[in-house]
């Protein structure tokens, strides 16, 4: 098929298909984008769950020095209140202080994913209301009794391009919103696991000093 006739074809499909060529182009850059941000999140978050595993106590040098490497990160804000929190505080005010940043910083994760649900909604619907269109232009034809029928049939093959297109579009977009929404629950799972660590690091630590201080 010739660019002449694609552009024949979205232009007698009322504009929507040029409308899902900028869906198309706005579903991909999210994709792109979102993907190899919360895959580089994933990926360190795996090395900092690595770096507590190896470590029975907490080390402030260690921790202050992951922190610095991975300070984009939101699992190294839990680092932070971590290395912030004195050491006198009980074991129930450490654990508020690192669900607050929880809380507040879960709900980042997941932006942008709202533009690429809308996408996946919206493309099927307007690939049918182009499919509409392309119906009209394409029974329009129907006085002519000689050539009519034949007309009709392509106009109907070429109307249900707008539908095919938004569906795939739809399909596509689907796909790596399920991706996306795992790699999101997958550093959600990162983040608690790396509090609850955190939080029985220093207990331990804070048992030991009070070993060490009575056998001294």
């Amino acid at each position: 098929m010739s660019f002449s006739k694609l552009i024949e074809i979205a232009n007698g499909s009322g504009g929507t298909l040029y409308l899902m060529a900028i869906l198309m182009l706005v579903e991909l850059t999210v994709i792109i984008e979102r993907l190899r941000h919360l895959s580089s999140m994933e990926s360190h978050g795996a090395s900092l769950i690595a770096l507590l595993a190896g470590n029975p106590v907490l080390r402030s040098d260690e921790l202050a020095s992951a922190a610095e490497r991975h300070a984009d990160l939101p699992h190294v804000k839990l680092f932070g209140v971590a290395l912030g929190e004195a050491a006198a505080s009980s074991h129930e005010a450490a654990a508020g202080h690192l669900e607050e940043v929880l809380m507040h910083e879960v709900p980042m994760l997941d932006r942008k994913l709202w533009v690429l649900d809308t996408v996946i909604t919206l493309a099927p619907l307007l690939g049918l209301f182009g499919t509409i269109i392309g119906m009209f232009g394409a029974f329009s034809v129907l006085g002519d009794i000689q050539n009519g029928a034949g007309q009709v049939t392509g106009g109907i093959a070429e109307a249900l391009l707008a539908t095919a297109s938004g569906l795939l579009i739809a399909m596509i977009g689907l796909f790596f919103f399920n991706l996306l929404n795992t790699k999101v629950r997958v550093i959600v799972h990162q983040m608690e696991t790396l509090k609850v660590m955190l939080l029985n690091r220093r207990a331990d630590t804070a048992g030991r000093a009070a070993v060490g201080m009575l056998r001294a």
